[in-house]
């Protein structure tokens, strides 16, 4: 045991869950690969869990952090911050909401829990839809609406959460519908668990469902439930911490594959957008966002270093197409990675958008999941030189991949072929 692991195990909870057998300390890292305490060079295929979104040490990020803090690092958001107003008209600008209103804070947790907070307090309602195999924070709160039982550390709440069909399509009761079928029986569904309490605030969703495995329903899922919701007045939450700023390829935002029925009331983000510095934040509509009737500050969201590099980043993004990227490069990769899954027996499932996959592993000859597969073929692709995540449902069952989108076609191939033999040497 080397000497970090075992100072880590005396100061850190026992539930602070560590990758891999040995655990690894990244040093540092540069466009699409990091390195360890040992040398090692890995290409990253999971960029510090979807956050290192456009690309290791980018020099437009860390010019302007260096800037920033040459400046001022933090004021607080109880004075003017030029930095945190320019992101939030950005942000408000590409959002796709109406009369758009921007509130930053430092994760994606704290952005859901605002997100709740507005909700309940604008409905007066403590009563909140939340999808099965859903994830969508490690606080009390987020704790409570999450719907996957190796992320529920309690059942305790303070919300009375009611969970519907529709964030897996290829499990449950309505696998084995077609796609029409399957949206008109999540959506009968819903006006079921409608029928039997008290009006909801929200529904809150992941578009895909990061921790859950990169699962997803059909398009147009939520707006149908949308055109639902609109007849009692229930907010719909989009919670695109994983989905947002083009990672899916396809669509900016994930909602905007359901977007028949109009733009979400609120959408939280988070992760990518800092590309690696702690933003999170939640857009609504004005009347919804103003709806408090206390004072709420946030020492430390919105913090002008933080601002720097989410516009820098922003900036970047946009200006270099890497929602394209991920569309073009991510279409590439999906397919060759269910190329090499046609011929692996263990492998159920690959899916996922842009750069967003997910493969779903089970027990040959059967349709139960295999966490320890799993566990092994993320083992076996560090050993390769490729950094990958893991996630499900049931079970942890599920690889989950999702480089920074600048990824090139030739980082694909390699990551793919690495990927690749790891997943033969189980099968």
């Amino acid at each position: 045991m080397n000497d970090l692991y075992s100072r880590h195990r005396q100061v850190l909870p026992d539930w602070l869950a560590l990758y891999y057998d040995e655990p690894i300390e990244i040093t540092h890292g540069e466009g699409r690969h990091v390195w360890d305490s040992a040398g090692n060079k890995y290409l990253d295929f999971f960029g510090g869990i979807l956050t290192t979104m456009t690309a290791h040490a980018l020099p437009e990020v860390t010019k302007a952090v260096s800037e920033q803090a040459g400046r001022i690092v933090h004021s607080s958001t109880l004075y003017l911050n030029r930095p945190m107003v320019e992101l939030a008209e950005r942000i408000a600008k590409v959002s796709g909401i109406p009369d758009a209103r921007v509130f930053f804070t430092t994760s994606g947790t704290e952005a859901n829990d605002t997100a709740l907070l507005l909700a309940t307090t604008y409905r007066r309602s403590n009563t909140v839809l939340a999808m099965r195999n859903s994830y969508h924070g490690r606080s009390f709160s987020t704790v409570g609406i999450t719907g996957n039982r190796g992320w529920s550390p309690t059942s305790l709440s303070p919300l009375q959460t009611l969970y519907v069909h529709g964030g897996v399509r290829t499990r449950g009761p309505f696998a084995e519908l077609d796609d029409r079928e399957f949206i008109d029986a999540c959506v009968a569904d819903l006006r079921d668990v409608l029928g039997h309490t008290r009006p909801p605030a929200a529904l809150i969703a992941e578009p895909i469902q990061g921790v859950g495995g990169f699962t997803s329903p059909p398009d147009g899922l939520y707006a149908a439930f949308r055109e639902v919701l609109k007849e009692q007045g229930i907010l719909w939450i989009a919670d695109e911490v994983q989905t947002g700023w083009g990672r899916t390829g396809e669509h900016f935002w994930g909602w905007q594959a359901h977007a028949r029925s109009g733009p979400p009331d609120l959408v939280t983000f988070a992760k990518g957008i800092g590309n690696g510095m702690s933003i999170g934040g939640v857009i609504a509509r004005a009347e919804i966002m103003n709806c408090l009737d206390a004072n709420s500050i946030s020492t430390f969201g919105g913090t002008q270093l933080t601002m720097a590099a989410g516009l820098a980043n922003l900036t970047y993004l946009l200006e270099h197409d890497l929602q394209g990227n991920a569309r073009r490069v991510g279409g590439l990769l999906i397919e060759r990675l269910r190329a090499v899954a046609a011929q692996l027996p263990g492998v159920r499932e690959v899916r996922g958008r842009g750069l967003m996959i997910g493969i779903e592993l089970v027990r040959p000859g059967t349709d139960e999941a295999d966490p320890q597969t799993a566990a092994t073929v993320l083992e076996t692709a560090r050993e390769g030189g490729l950094l990958i995540g893991k996630g499900g449902g049931h079970n942890t069952s599920a690889l989950r991949i999702a480089p920074p989108l600048s990824l090139t076609v030739a980082e694909a191939e390699e990551g793919a072929a690495i990927l690749e033999r790891a997943l033969r040497s189980t099968n």
